[in-house]
């Protein structure tokens, strides 16, 4: 497995800007807590200049910056994954961009899913991870796919298993401290966080609670 996704690397940061903090902020705290990956997200349009000095942080303090959707920008700023939701551009062709960005060995392409035909279909395109979700309900996502719980973990982390898919999978959705041993013991290879470091009275503190959590599990 790419070690990129061990260590710090199994608890994920998506941002999501609210009025406390801004995306660089929220990236800024979490980084300070120890955390690594940093997926930069917004829907209403990328700011190109932060995504620029985001990149420039991540590179600083020898963290991961992943792009949500958009792999031209991704490319662009030097980051080192794309996110793909199951509405973008798919796994496949944003692989034909990274190759002919000359990137190929050295970037990393996720995918959502929320099924175990999602992910089979997205480690047949050439996925490199997958984010599974939703947990449960959150508010950080305006069009949220059925609610998984852990069982629907369980259950389609079995069927991965029974069909030899090893990619690492993440959990994303409403995912608070005390949900961490649960979902590590039925399978996921770690966690993806929003609201719970985000709306923390302190994120960094918060981050490194979280990081604690997943690798007592490990």
């Amino acid at each position: 497995m790419n070690t990129k996704f061990e260590g710090a690397n199994r608890l994920m940061l998506i941002t999501h800007q609210t009025e406390t903090y801004t995306d660089y902020e929220e990236a800024k705290r979490f980084l300070e807590g120890g955390g690594s990956w940093v997926q930069l997200r917004q829907k209403e349009g990328l700011d190109r200049e932060m995504a620029h000095r985001l990149a420039e942080l991540c590179r600083q303090k020898n963290g991961v910056l992943c792009v949500d959707d958009n792999v031209d920008i991704a490319l662009e700023i030097g980051a080192d994954a794309v996110h793909l939701g199951k509405n973008d551009m798919p796994v496949d062709e944003a692989w034909k961009v990274v190759r002919k960005a000359h990137r190929e060995k050295d970037f990393l392409i996720g995918a959502t899913t929320n099924t175990f035909e999602d992910i089979r279909q997205a480690a047949r395109s050439g996925a490199s991870y997958i984010g599974l979700g939703p947990f449960r309900f959150t508010q950080t996502k305006k069009r949220l796919s059925p609610i998984l719980g852990l069982e629907g973990y369980r259950r389609i982390i079995s069927q991965c298993e029974e069909a030899g898919i090893h990619l690492p999978i993440y959990a994303i959705g409403g995912i608070e401290l005390e949900d961490i041993p649960d979902l590590m013991k039925a399978g996921v290879h770690g966690i993806a966080i929003s609201g719970s470091i985000i709306r923390a009275d302190n994120p960094a503190e918060m981050t490194r609670r979280f990081l604690e959590k997943i690798l007592e599990e490990v």
